[in-house]
């Protein structure tokens, strides 16, 4: 999928098609998810610390994640690939690999550059968002050909022209060659894959490793013998947390460890494993990072064993000075469990202890208000206004622009009180209302919606570049792959970063201003129901000042 989660955010808020947008987390130690294409224009990336890209784009729209939304795309787009083939390798939720040689939907190259442009048409037609689609005869040449068909289009590597493909590109294209193997082969004189190619195997194992050197040597050769596979083994199962503000109290750092355990247990139980080696992890003040572990007679799924060795690991590791990330993870998993009687009795009665703890303190609890929370970018629901989602919130208030993803233009804007009895989180509305049913079985051939019965004949080539090759046979286990999260920019329209929410012959409506137009002046405190342009906060969260 291209630029999957901004893609999404576009698609269902009008006013943000065609504008920078950046999802990701909003703190101070917040990291970008995905960017769209026209933010990618300024310079922002994934992975890239959230701070930077606000330097980078100031007038961009900054959401935070809503994984649920991008999940339930995800299942649609995955059961699209699963109707072409039963061997589907899910990367991310954005992207796979996908054996069409093993479902009958190619043979050659012309029947799967065919099937090909089907699935982006039928992506389009049920999510609404776009997908780019690449064809080859390994799982690596196809997602080197995924990226090079960014955005929105298909590349097809004729089997047989791989070694000519690869051999300018960067030694960083390979997988597993990241920032420091290529620094190392740099300084060797190693820059290109045909210059991995000429060094030859001996010499690469002397640079890098007997496993990694052969390995290199066969990937800078084209050679990939790795097969689809549908289901993957569960390693690991883990949660981490990083915190905005460094942690120098020892007694929350417990707490935090706690509550973490708790949360990987759940995750645990839900995919119904259990593990015997419990991994606590801690990213100090100044970015060292210490793994501790035990290894537990039996597998457990208990969350009273979990937290105790979790507890006992933190007692091994010195916090002074500031915590700024913790993670609680398990490994070993089966799919039993083998407990300590004794310790599972001990978790029982702390289980029920802060129950009745809990209970005695939920009325002073409820006593003390608690202001509610509008992260930026997720959906509400106004009982006067209808649907809409949140475009920033702060001292008090909260402004929601009134939008729906079938609306043909940008919505109005309001701001209320965070504890505005009327308004209330919602789920997120579908991209697309109605949508092709994917056939069970994935035997019969995918139709995008009012284009009738499927043909009897293959279909015709949609899109065909000036260097497509006559069609050849295609070895067995031919991958296809829809990826999304490092796309490469691409140039939007000059007037799609900064422009009028509202169109110049229309009068412009009180409090409709773009998230991507220049911030104004410091805004007053306003009243419940006035228009946003009153005194709406930044449109990414931060409180107005």
């Amino acid at each position: 999928m291209d630029a999957f989660f901004a893609s999404a955010e576009q698609a269902s808020k009008p006013s943000l098609r065609g504008k920078a947008v950046v999802v990701g987390g909003l703190g101070p130690r917040g990291v970008v998810a995905t960017a769209s294409y026209e933010a990618r224009v300024f310079g922002v990336n994934s992975a890239m610390p959230m701070a930077q890209a606000r330097r980078l784009a100031p007038n961009a729209a900054y959401l935070v994640p809503r994984f649920g939304f991008y999940r339930s795309i995800s299942e649609q787009v995955m059961g699209l690939l699963r109707a072409l083939s039963p061997l589907v390798e899910p990367l991310s939720l954005d992207e796979a690999f996908v054996d069409l040689e093993a479902g009958g939907a190619a043979w050659d190259a012309e029947s799967a550059r065919v099937t090909g442009e089907r699935l982006r048409a039928d992506i389009r037609a049920v999510t609404g968002l776009t997908g780019s689609v690449g064809l080859a005869a390994s799982k690596m040449i196809a997602k080197i050909a995924s990226e090079r068909a960014k955005p929105d289009g298909l590349v097809l590597i004729e089997p047989g022209t791989e070694r000519t493909l690869l051999g300018p590109l960067s030694v960083r294209t390979l997988p597993g060659v990241g920032p420091a193997t290529g620094d190392h082969l740099r300084r060797a004189g190693i820059t290109t894959v045909d210059e991995i190619a000429e060094a030859g195997e001996d010499e690469l194992v002397r640079l890098v490793g007997k496993a990694h050197g052969h390995g290199l040597y066969a990937m800078a050769l084209a050679h990939d013998e790795r097969p689809v596979v549908a289901e993957r083994e569960t390693k690991s199962v883990s949660v981490e947390d990083t915190y905005d503000v460094d942690i120098h109290d020892r007694v929350r750092v417990g707490l935090e460890v706690q509550r973490l355990a708790d949360r990987c247990v759940r995750r645990l139980r839900a995919a119904g494993l259990s593990g015997r080696t419990i991994v606590l992890k801690v990213r100090r003040y100044d970015f060292s990072t210490l793994t501790r572990s035990e290894t537990l007679r039996g597998p457990t799924d208990d969350p009273g064993v979990v937290r105790e060795a979790a507890a006992r690991l933190l007692d091994s590791v010195d916090t002074t000075g500031g915590v700024r990330l913790l993670g609680v993870g398990v490994s070993g998993l089966a799919d039993y469990t083998q407990e300590d009687l004794f310790a599972q009795a001990a978790g029982e009665q702390a289980d029920f202890l802060e129950e009745e703890h809990t209970e005695e303190e939920r009325g002073e609890e409820q006593a003390v208000p608690v202001e509610r929370r509008w992260p930026a970018g997720h959906d509400v629901q106004h009982a006067g206004f209808g649907h809409g989602w949140v475009q920033g919130s702060g001292l008090g208030r909260v402004t929601v622009r009134f939008e729906r993803p079938e609306d043909s233009g940008p919505g109005r804007v309001r701001t209320f009180r965070t504890d505005d009895p009327e308004l209330e989180p919602v789920e997120p509305l579908p991209l697309v209302a109605q949508h092709p049913a994917v056939p069970p079985g994935g035997a019969a051939p995918l139709v995008a919606p009012g284009s009738g019965d499927p043909p009897a004949g293959p279909l015709p080539s949609v899109r065909r570049g000036p260097g497509d090759l006559p069609a050849e046979p295609m070895p067995m286990s031919t991958p296809v792959e829809v990826r999304g999260p490092e796309d490469r920019p691409a140039e939007p329209p000059a007037s799609s970063v900064r422009r009028s929410d509202v169109p110049p012959s229309t009068p412009t409506p009180s409090g409709s201003r773009g998230p991507a137009d220049s911030p104004g002046e410091p805004l007053p405190s306003v009243e419940p129901g006035v228009d946003a342009r009153q005194g709406e906060p930044l449109f990414d969260g931060r409180a107005a000042r």
